[in-house]
């Protein structure tokens, strides 16, 4: 057996038998033997177009399965295009191994083609472990040590082979010095802390009339014990943008997604709260949460280093957030005060039938929150939805009802632009009997996702369930950014960074043999999603939408009012931004009238 044979056993005794990656000399030897695991059944390969998707779909597996994800690419430049997804994986705390090339031992260090400083490359984006292997038997404790300290540090380690390493005799390491003994297995620690601990809390929580949750990505496996914790202190939930699938919206006291992207009833929950209580979230935006002093808090995190971070808590609990909430939950005295729980279903009631009527707001040619609002009830039983940075994040995460069972994800800490479609791509290969949608907008779309979309056309005919949809909102604008212009920097759109070329996206998918759809009658968007939905192959439905219609933040601060007002003298389509501005806060004023 030599060295790329033994990596790849290593990594399926962890349990880790799919890779994302893409070929190349640095890494010759590692191609050949996966082409030996993949011919024996043992091990699944998915070819990208760009590196970059590699580490973006391995980010996306271990969000979406809760293991390691796992990609490789050679040296030099393929190494680098793996950065940016790792970066990923690091700011959203999910545990990925890359394994990199790198050019022949003796030629490090004489400028030799395509010899980069990986280790100083890496060695921000894999602080919690990088290693370069010199020696046969060193593979052992590099695989054992990456894949252990990404599982339970939930960050990106990385190995980096040299080629002329990965075809020498693997050995096992002898009993001698300098030598070490790695093992596999499961990491048991503990999850709850001290009762002390648990007491101080249910002793601040008991105390609160007003209990607001916030559930972040920490919070995706404790739906259960949440709504437990908020059925008897009666309190609300608002979610973080990544822990939009922690709890079902179809809930009446869910507030939604909170911060720029939120909603106006998680805004209120946060500002009127006595008591404030985060699981699993390190939401940035502080202006979001209550003002220091307001509320007394509680914070449960697995991340020591997330605790008191956002807010000034008065006890921080540092495990599990199910186990915790489960030791906590005997603790709790039921409120029978049920003003605040009632206060809170008015105002959630009374905000979706808001979006419904902003949704159905008239727009040149489409309104997008109506391309949104149509899907949301549309959704299949146990979809996964991602999404893409720009203001198609906005419809998504205010749009869309989740419903339990669903999985849902996007770049969060990040943001980056491109990741929406390789989600979908290793969501569906993680799960290829659910139904998949990726929301894109056309920046997105044009950036990496028409790449992804020929991987997609590799791949689809080997889904148990064919289904995977590309929604493409197509308004020739870098949308998101146009806006920040308008209502951050008080500045017009300037056209000549923010328009970008028209593509026929939905022709593209016929091109690659899928389906394409296209819409821009609002009248037609419910039968299109419905012929989406009931296609035979993976979709791209392109969706025409108007590009000044707003994201309107939960709150319309006077700083932003000004900012918007001194963008008009220099914005080109000043008419229509101001006639689509005016139509929605008509629409959210007054949510029982036609517009």
């Amino acid at each position: 057996m030599n060295v790329s044979e033994f990596l790849w056993k290593r990594l399926q005794e962890w349990g880790l038998k799919r890779a994302y990656g893409y070929p190349g000399d640095g890494v010759g030897g590692i191609d050949v033997a996966l082409q030996n695991e993949i011919d024996a059944g043992h091990l699944e390969y998915v070819q990208v177009r760009h590196e970059e998707m590699a580490a973006f779909m391995a980010t996306a597996h271990a969000k979406f399965t809760g293991q390691v994800g796992l990609c490789f690419a050679t040296s030099g430049p393929g190494a680098i295009h793996l950065l940016n997804g790792l970066y990923d994986a690091k700011l959203d705390h999910v545990g990925v191994v890359a394994i990199m090339g790198q050019q022949a031992r003796v030629a490090l260090g004489s400028n030799y083609q395509q010899e980069v400083d990986l280790q100083s490359l890496c060695k921000d984006v894999a602080s919690e472990y990088i290693v370069t292997v010199t020696e046969p038997s060193q593979i052992r404790h590099a695989v054992d040590r990456a894949v252990r300290i990404a599982r339970d540090k939930r960050a990106p380690t990385v190995i980096i082979v040299p080629n002329d390493l990965q075809l020498l005799p693997y050995a096992e390491p002898p009993m001698a010095h300098s030598f070490t003994h790695t093992g596999i297995g499961i990491t048991i620690g503990s999850k709850v802390p001290a009762e002390e601990g648990l007491r101080a809390a249910a002793e601040v929580l008991n105390a609160g009339k007003k209990v607001a949750i916030l559930a972040g990505a920490g919070a995706l496996d404790a739906t259960d014990e949440i709504l437990d914790v908020a059925e008897i202190l009666g309190a609300g939930i608002a979610k973080a943008l990544l822990g939009k699938a922690a709890v079902p919206d179809e809930l009446p006291y869910v507030t939604g997604s909170i911060g720029l992207l939120g909603t106006k009833p998680s805004w209120d929950l946060m500002k009127e709260c006595d008591t404030f209580l985060m699981v699993g979230s390190a939401f940035p935006y502080s202006e979001f949460l209550p003002k220091p002093g307001q509320a007394r808090g509680v914070q449960i995190d697995i991340n020591s280093a997330n605790l008191s971070l956002r807010y000034p808590m008065d006890v921080n609990l540092q495990g599990d957030s199910a186990a915790i909430l489960q030791a906590l939950i005997p603790l709790l005295r039921r409120n029978h005060d049920r003003s605040w729980r009632k206060k809170i279903e008015k105002e959630v009631e009374k905000w979706w039938k808001v979006l419904e009527k902003r949704a159905m707001v008239s727009a040149q040619p489409l309104n997008p929150q109506r391309v949104f609002w149509e899907l949301s009830s549309r959704l299949p039983e146990n979809a996964i939805i991602t999404a893409d940075s720009g203001s198609v994040a906005n419809w998504y995460a205010r749009d869309l009802k989740m419903r339990r069972g669903m999985k849902a994800s996007l770049s969060g800490g990040l943001a980056s632009l491109g990741a929406g479609t390789p989600y979908a791509m290793a969501g569906k290969m993680a799960f290829p009997e659910r139904t998949v949608i990726a929301c894109m907008g056309d920046g997105a779309m044009q950036m990496n996702g028409l790449n992804v979309m020929i991987t997609i056309s590799k791949y689809w005919k080997q889904w148990s369930n064919p289904k995977l949809i590309v929604l493409v909102l197509n308004n020739q604008d870098l949308n998101q950014v146009t806006w920040e212009e308008r209502i951050q920097l008080g500045k017009g759109k300037t056209e000549s960074t923010q328009s970008i070329p028209d593509f026929p996206y939905h022709k593209y998918a016929e091109l690659l043999g899928l389906k394409g759809i296209y819409v821009d009658d609002p009248e037609k968007v419910a039968a299109a999603w419905e012929e989406a939905l009931s296609a035979d192959r993976p979709v791209i439905l392109e969706a025409r939408t108007d590009p000044n219609v707003p994201p309107l933040p939960p709150h319309i601060t006077l700083q932003q009012a000004k900012a918007f007002l001194s963008s008009l003298p220099t914005e080109a389509e000043r008419s229509s931004v101001v006639r689509r501005s005016a139509k929605q806060i008509l629409a959210s004023l007054m949510p029982s009238r036609k517009s």
